[in-house]
C-alpha cells in the first residue's frame, strides 16, 4: 500500500527509450515511434513468411496450400489479441500523460494476468473449433489434415503470443518501440535457423514450421517479461503482485473487445473469402498465400501508423491537450496513406521475383500477380480505413469502429461474394478481390464521417 501511494506522489521521470507525446515537434516523434513499429511488424510477418516460404521450397505445394489455408483462423485469434492489446495501450497511455504513476503500476499487473487468463481460454476454445473453421472454408480434404496440424500447433502457443501483444502495448503507450524491435531481431533469426533445421534436416514439414514459430515466440515473450521485471517503478513488473484491479480491468476491456471483435470480423470476412479462394483449386490457394504474405509487409506500415495515433492520441487525452488530437490524426493519415500507398505499388513492381522466393511454379506467380494489383496498387484506400479508427480508440471511442467493420468489411464484403462473384459475367477470382476494395473505401468513409463528430464533442466537453 504504501509503495503504490509512492508511486502516486513521485513525479515520473521518462526512460531514455521513452517519448513526451504532449509536447514538442509531432512529425520527428511521430518517426522517431513508428519506424521501430514498423520494422517489428515486419519481422512478425517474417515468421509467417518463412513458414511459407521454407515449407514451400522444401516440402512442396501441398504443405504451402495447407499452412495458407490454416492462416485464415489463426489470424482471427490474432487479431483478437491485438485489438485486446489496444485496450492496454489506451488506458496506460493515458495514465503516462496524465503522470498518475498508481494507475501505471495497476494497469500493468492487470494486462498481464488478463493475457495469461484470456490466452489460456482461448487455447481450448481454439482446439475444438480448429477443424470445423477449415471446412467451413472448404479446405480441400486432401491438405486438410496437415493445416489442422500446423493450426492446433499454433493455438497451443496462444498465451505465449497474448502476454507478447499485450507486453508489447505496454511499451508502446510510453514510446518505447525500440526494445520490442530488438526482442523480435533475436526471435526473427532464430525461427528461420529452426525453420530449416526442423524442414530440411528433420523432414518435419508443417510441424517443423509450427514448432518453430511457437519457439521463436517463447523467446520474444520471455525477454519482454524479464526486461519489465527489471523496470523501475511504475513500470516494473512482479509476479508476485498480479491481479485483477476492477478500474483498469473495465476500461481495458471496454476500449480491447470492441477492437478485438474488429479484428476478428475482418478474419471472419476473410475466412468467407478462403472459402471462395479454395473453390479455385490448389494453384490459386497456394498463390494467394504467397501474395497474402508480401500484401501483409505492406500492411504493417499503415498498422504502425494507426498504432501511433492510438498511442499519442491517448496520452494527450490524458494529459488534456485536447489541441493536438486534429494534428496527431492529420499526420498520422498523411504518412500512414502516403507510405503505405508508396509500400503497395513498391511490392506489385517488384510482385513476379517476390512472389517467385514462394513459389517457382509460373501458374502460381501469375495469379499471385493478380491478387498484388487489385490488393497493393489502391492501398491508400486501405489506410485510410485502418488509421480513422485509431484516433477514435484514443479519444474514447472504441463501439462504432467495430460496428462499421461488422457492416462494412464483414456483412458488404460477405453480400459481395454471395452475390456480384456468382453472376456468370463475375465469376473471375479478380472479382473476389474487388471485394476487398470496395468493402474498404465504404468502410473507410463511415469512420471519417463518425470521426468527424466524436471530434467535436471532445472539444465542446474540453471547453
Amino acid at each position: 500500500m504504501e509503495e503504490t501511494k509512492a508511486l502516486a506522489e513521485e513525479p515520473r521521470k521518462l526512460g531514455k527509450n521513452d517519448i513526451d507525446m504532449t509536447s514538442g515537434p509531432l512529425l520527428s516523434k511521430m518517426l522517431r515511434f513508428a519506424i521501430p513499429l514498423v520494422l517489428s511488424g515486419l519481422l512478425q510477418l517474417l515468421f509467417h513468411a518463412a513458414d511459407l516460404v521454407v515449407v514451400g521450397r522444401f516440402a512442396g505445394s501441398a504443405s504451402l496450400a495447407a499452412v495458407g489455408a490454416a492462416a485464415s483462423p489463426v489470424n482471427m485469434v490474432v487479431c483478437l489479441l491485438i485489438g485486446l492489446s489496444t485496450g492496454v495501450n489506451v488506458v496506460v497511455a493515458r495514465a503516462v500523460g496524465a503522470g498518475r504513476e498508481r494507475d501505471i503500476h495497476e494497469a500493468i499487473h492487470t494486462a498481464i494476468l488478463v493475457a495469461l487468463i484470456g490466452g489460456i481460454i482461448l487455447v481450448f476454445v481454439g482446439l475444438a473449433v480448429s477443424e470445423p473453421l477449415l471446412r467451413f472454408t472448404k479446405t480441400p480434404d486432401e491438405i486438410l489434415p496437415l493445416a489442422k496440424t500446423y493450426q492446433d500447433i499454433l493455438f497451443i502457443g496462444i498465451p505465449i503470443m497474448a502476454v507478447y501483444n499485450f507486453g508489447s502495448a505496454i511499451f508502446r503507450a510510453r514510446g518505447d518501440t525500440k526494445r520490442p524491435l530488438i526482442f523480435l531481431s533475436v526471435a526473427g533469426v532464430l525461427n528461420v535457423g529452426l525453420n530449416l533445421v526442423f524442414v530440411i534436416v528433420f523432414h518435419l514439414a508443417v510441424v517443423g514450421v509450427a514448432l518453430a514459430t511457437v519457439l521463436s515466440q517463447v523467446v520474444s515473450t520471455t525477454l519482454i517479461l524479464v526486461t519489465l521485471s527489471r523496470e523501475k517503478a511504475p513500470f516494473r513488473l512482479e509476479l508476485r503482485k498480479l491481479r485483477l484491479y476492477k478500474s483498469k480491468l473495465i476500461p481495458i476491456l471496454r476500449m480491447g473487445i470492441p477492437a478485438g471483435i474488429q479484428g476478428m470480423m475482418f478474419s471472419v470476412s476473410n475466412l468467407v473469402v478462403q472459402s471462395f479462394i479454395n473453390a479455385f483449386g490448389k494453384t490459386v490457394m497456394a498463390a494467394s498465400s504467397a501474395a497474402s504474405s508480401l500484401e501483409g509487409f505492406t500492411f504493417i506500415v499503415i498498422d504502425s501508423f494507426a498504432q501511433s495515433s492510438v498511442s499519442f492520441t491517448s496520452q494527450n487525452m490524458g494529459a488534456g491537450r485536447y489541441d493536438r488530437i486534429k494534428k496527431i490524426f492529420r499526420l498520422s493519415l498523411l504518412l500512414g496513406c502516403g507510405i503505405g500507398e508508396a509500400f503497395g505499388l513498391i511490392t506489385y513492381f517488384f510482385g513476379e521475383p517476390l512472389l517467385g522466393i514462394y513459389s517457382t511454379d509460373p501458374a502460381v506467380i501469375e495469379q499471385g500477380m493478380i491478387r498484388l494489383f487489385w490488393m497493393c496498387v489502391p492501398y491508400a484506400v486501405c489506410a485510410f480505413m485502418n488509421i480513422v479508427p485509431g484516433s477514435l480508440r484514443g479519444m474514447g471511442y472504441s463501439i462504432f469502429p467495430t460496428v462499421a467493420t461488422m457492416v462494412g468489411a464483414c456483412v458488404l464484403r460477405i453480400l459481395w461474394l454471395e452475390t456480384v462473384c456468382t453472376l456468370p459475367q463475375c465469376s473471375g477470382i479478380e472479382w473476389v478481390w474487388a471485394a476487398y476494395l470496395v468493402t474498404w473505401a465504404i468502410t473507410g468513409l463511415a469512420q471519417y464521417v463518425y470521426y468527424k463528430i466524436a471530434y467535436k464533442k471532445v472539444v465542446a466537453q474540453a471547453a
